[in-house]
This record gives C-alpha cells, structure tokens and sequence, in this order.
C-alpha cells in the first residue's frame, strides 16, 4: 500500500513508519518542518506538509491507499487537535476513496465497572497533568464521529498508559470500553500500537467508527 504519515517525526508516528516500511509498503513520511528530515526513516519519501491546511493534505494525499494522523498538538495548542480533524477530512473529500487513521486518545473511554464513567474522569487513568490533552483527545474523537463526510475513517484510542515501549506483536482490541488487565492497569506501547494500526490498515474491520488496543 502506499501510505502517508502525519506526525511522521513524533513517537508515536515514527514507529507507524518503521511498521509500515517493515511491511513492504510505500510511506511518504509529512513534517511541518523540513529541518526534521534527519529524524525520519531513511527509506520513507520525506515531505513537508501541515495537517492543519486542507490543501496540503489533498496534495499529500492524492494517489495514496492510506492516511496516518499521528500528529500530537505541543502544551498550549491543544485545541488544533480537532482542527486538524476538520482539516484533514476536508482534504481528503478531494481524493479518491484514500483511508484515513487517526490516532487519538483513551480519555474518551469508559473504565470497566463503573456505570459507564468515562477515563478522563478518572484519575487513576488520566492524571490532572495529562487531562488537557485528554480534552483535546475527546474533542477530536467527537469531530470525527460526528462529522457529515464521505471519508472513510478509523479512530484509534491507545490505552491509558501510552508510551515507547517494546514490539511484541501482541495486544487485545476492544471498543469504547478501557482495555485493562487483572491488576487494572491499562498499557500498550507505541510500537504495538503501531503494529495494530498496520493490521487494521491492511484488513480493515473498523469502518467510522473507533476501536482501542491495549495488553
């Protein structure tokens, strides 16, 4: 497939890149900044774009099998999270049937056991310093699945505890519920989360609609 990454520097977007070249598919790695290409894989196609402009994402995108938001708004401009959203739903309206995968947040989850309350709420999964871009998160998960288009998109929420890790290959999926294991810990690497994107990408069985991946 050929596959266009937003993000394609950040933790979590490099490791789709890596999963993705590893697989035999064609990346075209996107930056805002071209001073970054250093960072980026070496056999991806390194581009300059910004997810927050429509044209560019439809310049981008164009020709492509798949679309990865792995963008990941810094302190103080969370509300481009569901900018961007809007933004890359826009552009890829102008394409030709090009997937879109967002990697997103766990706040808008509920935790297993309590009457449907949601993960940002609690703070054994969204700690006070994180909740900012837990609001984000669920605000560009309500952009997506509320929005009026014809992109064909996946959201995926990662588990509470999100962070570079080690590729094992396994995970659990779930759905709106908070994945979390005999101890109630709620966990996935990056790069297992990576390898669940790339499965998903290459047998797609979420169609608009989200799903969550965790041990």
């Amino acid at each position: 497939m050929r596959i266009t990454v937003f993000g394609a520097a950040g933790n979590t977007g490099s490791r789709v890149v890596t999963e993705a070249l590893a697989r035999g598919h064609e990346v075209t790695a996107v930056v805002r900044d071209p001073s970054r290409y250093a960072e980026l894989h070496p056999d991806a196609e390194h581009r300059t774009g910004d997810a927050r402009n429509a044209d560019h994402v439809t310049a981008l995108s164009v020709g492509q099998d798949v679309v990865v938001n792995a963008t990941r708004p810094a302190p103080g401009h969370e509300r481009d999270h569901p900018a961007i959203t809007r933004s890359l739903l826009s552009g890829l309206a102008h394409t030709d049937d090009v997937r879109l995968i967002v990697i997103g947040g766990a706040g808008s989850l509920t935790v297993p056991g309590t009457d449907g309350r949601l993960a940002i709420d609690d703070p054994r999964y969204v700690p006070a310093a994180w909740r900012h871009i837990a609001e984000a998160s669920n605000a560009q998960y309500e952009a997506l699945h509320t929005a009026d288009t014809r992109v064909a998109w996946t959201y995926i929420s990662p588990s509470a505890l999100f962070e570079p890790g080690t590729r094992t290959g396994e995970y659990r999926l779930g759905k709106d519920e908070l994945l979390v294991d005999a101890d109630g810990d709620s966990s996935i690497s990056m790069e297992d989360l990576a390898v669940a994107l790339l499965d998903e990408a290459e047998s797609p069985t979420h169609h608009r609609t989200r799903f969550t991946v965790g041990y």
